[in-house]
């Protein structure tokens, strides 16, 4: 009885470093599993002089922004730097009008961003054909439209709206 004794002290002391093995290797697997998330960021010396000229107003907070909205900016200055003169000006005047917005119609503006990008392919290609015929309509039918809108109850506009998506099927 007692031969057997030192024999499960010593299966007790090695299941007890088994299971602190175990738990040592997840503990490690859960912080290398984090670790990419954060190695995701965007070094500021990886980006081009050109981009580091278009993100100067960041560049002393850098380090402390989130990898998202560093990979955001850049490809923000990437797609910035991408564009001709004419783009640029649209996208200032655009982001002017998105400055001047209340935190309401900004968050109004973002939902309906978001109910686009859920729709069909399809829808969106016929709702952008429907605002591309509406861009291209005489000035004065333009106005005498949005006043039109205006006036619609909720109901009213949701059936013009189909009514818009079937004429732009056809």
């Amino acid at each position: 009885m007692y031969a057997t004794e030192p024999g499960r002290r010593t299966m007790k002391r090695a299941s007890k470093t088994i299971r602190l093995c175990v738990a040592t290797a997840a503990l490690l697997v859960c912080c290398l599993a984090g670790g990419p998330a954060l190695a995701d960021g965007v070094a500021w010396d990886t980006l081009s002089p050109e981009q580091q000229q278009v993100l100067g107003r960041f560049a002393g907070e850098w380090e402390s922004l989130s990898p998202e909205k560093q990979q955001r900016l850049e490809r923000g200055a990437a797609r910035w730097l991408r564009m001709g003169s004419e783009e640029r000006e649209k996208a200032k005047e655009r982001m002017e009008r998105w400055k001047k917005m209340t935190p309401e119609k900004r968050e109004k503006v973002r939902e309906r961003y978001e109910r686009y990008k859920n729709l069909p392919p399809e829808e969106r290609e016929r709702l952008k054909e429907a605002r591309k015929r509406f861009r291209n309509l005489p000035p004065d039918k333009k106005a005498e439209l949005k006043e039109r809108w205006k006036k619609m109850t909720p109901e009213e506009r949701e059936r013009f709206r189909e009514r818009l998506l079937q004429d732009s099927t056809r």
